[in-house]
C-alpha cells in the first residue's frame, strides 16, 4: 500500500509540474482541429487552416476520406475561389528530429493536390511557399498532435524508461490446462513371493521407505520358514491391504509411489492438436503456489478421452516436492519461434485515438507513433509499420506521457 501511495504522489507531482511548464512550442494549431492554448486558427469554408496575405488566401486541408491522407489546398482571391492552375505551391513538413518532407502540388478540379501521402502522426511544422500573379508568399505554423515535452530530470524521477526498437524473437504459444499425476513407471504393487501368514507388518500408509527396507515378515505355508518382504524401490507407502495375522493369499499387500519425477498431463483439444509437437517447450504453473517450471512435451496420446482431448505429457523433476499428484496446472506451450526484424515491448503500448501507439523520444520531446502490429508474445510485439528501427521509445510508464498529452487536449478532427 505504501508503494502505491508513493507512486501516486510521484505521478501527481509530475503532472502538476508539467502543467506549470510553458507549452509555447507545442500543441499549437492543427489544421484538422487541434487548437493552440492561446488562440484559435482561422478556419476556411471547408474547415481547413486559413492563411491570408492581403487579398490572397490559401486554405490547407488534409483529405483522407476513403484514401490515404493527402493535402488538398484551395486558393482564393478576394475570398473567391480561383483556378488552381494559376497558383504555384510547395509545402515543407518538418517533423520531430528535423526530418523534412517536401510536398509538391498539381492542379486537380478546383484545388491543388499534394503528391505524397501524409503519414501519421500529422505532427509537424508546416512551411508554405506559394506564388500568384507574380507575387510570392510564405507562411509557417505549428501543426502538432500527440506531442509533449518533459525535461530529463522530471522524466527520470517519474520512472519514464526508454528502450531502442530493434529485432526480437517472438515466441508464439498457446495456453492449456492439465493435472499432475504420478509417474506410473515409479509405482510398485508389492505382494508376497510365497503365500503364508503375515507375522508382522513393519510399514504403514504415509511411511517413507528405502529400497530393500523390510515391509513385513511372512511365514511360508509350505516351508514354515519366515522371510522378509522387501521394498523394491524408494518411495512412500500409499496403500496397505493387510494386517498382522492374515494370510497373504496371493493378494497385493502394499503400493509404493516414488514422486521424484511426475507427469503433467495436459489437455489438448482438437483445434490445437496439429500445433503440438514432441519437444515443444512448456512452462508449467501450479495453481496452488503460482510457481513456474519449464519442461518439454515428451509424448502425445493417440487416443482421445471423453471430451475429445488428448493428453500431451511433460515429465517433471519433482525432487523438491513442488508438484503434488492430483493438483491442477496451467501450461504455456511454445509452438514456434519468429524472428521479428522490428519489435517493441508490450508494456510500451498505449491507445491514441483509434491507434495503438508507442511514444518515440527525441531529446526531451515525446511523440506518438501509430503502429501496424504483427505477431506477439507475453513480452514483445512485432512492428510491421509506423516505427523506424533504432527509435528510442517509452517502454515503462508510458501512460504518464499519454496523460500529459491528453492534458493538453489536442484533437484530430477532419
Amino acid at each position: 500500500m505504501r508503494n502505491f501511495i508513493q507512486y501516486t504522489l510521484i505521478l501527481l507531482t509530475c503532472l502538476m509540474l508539467l502543467a506549470c511548464e510553458p507549452h509555447s512550442d507545442e500543441h499549437h494549431f492543427h489544421n484538422h482541429g487541434s487548437h493552440d492554448m492561446h488562440e484559435e486558427a482561422e478556419k476556411g469554408p471547408r474547415g481547413g487552416h486559413m492563411l491570408t496575405d492581403e487579398n490572397f488566401s490559401l486554405e490547407i486541408t488534409i483529405f483522407e476520406s476513403g484514401i490515404p491522407s493527402e493535402f488538398r489546398v484551395y486558393a482564393y482571391d478576394h475570398d473567391k475561389l480561383i483556378n488552381p492552375q494559376d497558383v504555384a505551391l510547395k509545402i515543407s513538413l518538418t517533423r520531430l528530429g528535423n526530418k523534412v518532407e517536401v510536398i509538391n502540388f498539381i492542379s486537380e478540379s478546383d484545388y491543388l493536390r499534394g503528391d505524397k501521402v501524409i503519414v501519421e502522426p500529422h505532427s509537424f511544422i508546416v512551411s508554405i511557399d506559394s506564388s500568384y500573379k507574380g507575387k510570392t508568399y510564405h507562411w509557417e505554423y505549428d501543426n502538432f498532435e500527440g506531442r509533449t515535452k518533459i525535461n530529463s530530470e522530471l522524466a527520470q524521477s517519474a520512472g519514464i524508461i526508454t528502450s531502442v526498437a530493434g529485432p526480437e524473437t517472438i515466441e508464439e504459444s498457446i495456453i492449456v490446462y492439465g493435472q499432475i499425476v504420478a509417474n506410473p513407471e515409479n509405482i510398485r504393487e508389492v505382494s508376497a513371493r510365497f503365500d503364508g501368514v503375515i507375522r508382522s507388518m513393519q510399514a504403514s500408509i504415509g511411511d517413507v521407505v528405502k529400497e530393500q527396507q523390510t515391509l513385513a515378515k511372512v511365514e511360508s505355508n509350505e516351508s514354515l520358514s519366515t522371510y522378509s518382504l522387501k521394498a523394491p524401490i524408494e518411495g512412500v507407502i500409499t496403500e496397505r491391504f493387510a494386517n498382522t495375522g492374515e494370510q497373504t493369499n496371493g493378494r497385493q499387500l502394499f503400493t509404493i509411489m516414488n514422486t521424484s519425477t511426475v507427469w503433467a498431463n495436459l489437455q489438448i483439444f482438437p483445434n490445437d492438436r496439429d500445433l503440438i509437437k514432441h519437444g515443444n517447450e512448456v512452462t508449467i504453473t501450479t495453481s496452488s503456489t503460482g510457481k513456474a517450471f519449464t519442461g518439454s512435451i515428451s509424448n502425445i496420446d493417440i487416443v482421445a478421452d471423453a471430451n475429445q482431448a488428448v493428453a500431451a505429457r511433460v515429465i517433471l523433476d519433482n525432487t523438491d516436492g513442488h508438484f503434488i499428484p492430483g493438483s491442477y496446472v496451467t501450461a504455456k506451450i511454445n509452438i514456434s519461434h519468429h524472428e521479428a526484424p522490428l519489435a517493441v515491448k508490450r508494456s510500451a503500448l498505449q491507445q491514441f485515438r483509434d491507434f495503438t501507439v508507442v511514444y518515440a523520444k527525441i531529446e526531451d520531446e515525446y511523440e506518438v507513433r501509430m503502429l501496424e502490429l504483427g505477431r506477439q508474445d507475453d513480452q514483445w510485439v512485432e512492428v510491421l509499420g509506423g516505427l523506424d528501427a533504432g527509435t528510442h521509445y517509452v517502454s515503462a510508464n508510458s501512460y504518464l506521457v499519454k496523460a500529459d498529452i491528453e492534458k493538453a487536449g489536442a484533437s484530430h478532427d477532419h
